[in-house]
């Protein structure tokens, strides 16, 4: 596919706010579970009445990507009646703010404001932004910008719910034995996600006598994780960082028992459900805490907390960010 791609809507230019989505994670060919919860924000903007359009910079395949996208965007930007120009992550961000024409939105979604290079940039664009919108409070506090609006990304919840076990192992080719236990990760296998200390974890439970084994569900279309998440026992995310965790929320929304690290708004999503725990992000402590949540036995209650994360709330209030800014031109909330 092209470096650059557009995903236009057909209805912008008969919405009555219009804005230009500049992204660098968007599911693709090839990457169907590559920034699915940028895609699910649009559509629900949409679904609002929101036009949007999305400019999409695949910058994993290059980073001189980012370069060559000046020119296309430019173009895009003199095309079509936008009002307001809303950037997911830092290196979007700069090409968000490559015009002063529109007000820019930026998102910071959690490691970005923490590590290497796009720690000092997101800090410097955000001084800039007509608005910051941060998915925790722990992106705030890191990034040091107490006006960020905290609007952690909205869940599917007609997706995302409980599905009979069985029905789902059958689906996957799983054992359909009680006795037979699935810890799953869910999403990219970057280093950052710790997997070699999640397989030392599984593996400590199995030199223990446990059946268990790790269910991986990566590269997969996102309209089937729920599968997996209703096949499993527990889920388990030890990252190096996160801000706000889409897998915890979507877990939680299948009932499913969690084993998390101390990540971004983890905790605070995660409460005091019944079957979740916070572990230390070892491996000894990841299999002490897998090993009570799969002793639990049974699903959480973890959906009756996720009303307040469903895609149509989140959507609402970032449309009203939108609209703030657009009624203050290019000043800074």
């Amino acid at each position: 596919m092209s470096v650059i791609q557009l995903f236009a809507d057909p209805n912008l230019e008969e919405a009555s706010l219009r804005v230009l989505v500049v992204a660098n994670l968007y599911p693709h060919p090839g990457a169907p579970d590559f920034g699915t919860f940028v895609r699910d924000e649009v559509e629900a903007l949409r679904d609002l009445g929101v036009g949007v359009d999305v400019f999409f910079v695949n910058g994993k395949a290059s980073k001189t990507n980012y370069l060559r996208a000046y020119p296309p965007f430019w173009r895009q930007l003199k095309g079509r009646p936008y009002q307001l120009v809303h950037a997911h992550y830092a290196l979007s961000g700069l090409i968000a703010m490559a015009q002063r024409r529109l007000p820019s939105v930026i998102t910071f979604h959690g490691s970005e404001v923490k590590i290497g290079l796009t720690a000092p940039l997101s800090r410097l664009l955000a001084r800039h932004a007509a608005a910051v919108i941060v998915t925790s409070r722990w992106v705030q506090e890191t990034l040091a910008w107490p006006s960020a609006v905290v609007i952690p990304p909205g869940i599917n919840l007609q997706r995302f719910r409980p599905l009979a076990q069985t029905a789902a192992r059958e689906a996957l080719g799983l054992s359909l034995s009680p006795h037979d236990k699935y810890v799953l990760f869910a999403g990219q296998m970057r280093p950052d996600k710790r997997v070699p200390v999640i397989r030392q974890a599984v593996q400590i439970l199995q030199n223990g006598g446990m059946r268990v084994n790790l269910l991986i569900a990566s590269g997969q279309p996102h309209e089937k994780v729920p599968v997996y998440m209703n096949a499993a026992d527990a889920l388990v995310l030890i990252s190096d960082y996160e801000g706000s965790p889409m897998v915890i929320k979507e877990a939680m929304a299948c009932n499913l028992p969690i084993v998390s690290g101390d990540l971004g708004d983890a905790k605070t999503v995660i409460g005091d459900t019944a079957g979740c725990y916070i572990c230390d992000r070892s491996a000894e402590d990841t299999a002490a805490k897998l090993k009570l949540a799969l002793a639990f036995g049974r699903r959480t209650d973890g959906r009756q907390r996720m009303q307040v994360y469903a895609l149509s709330t989140s959507a609402h209030r970032v449309s009203e960010v939108y609209r703030r800014v657009i009624a203050r031109g290019n000043a800074m909330l």
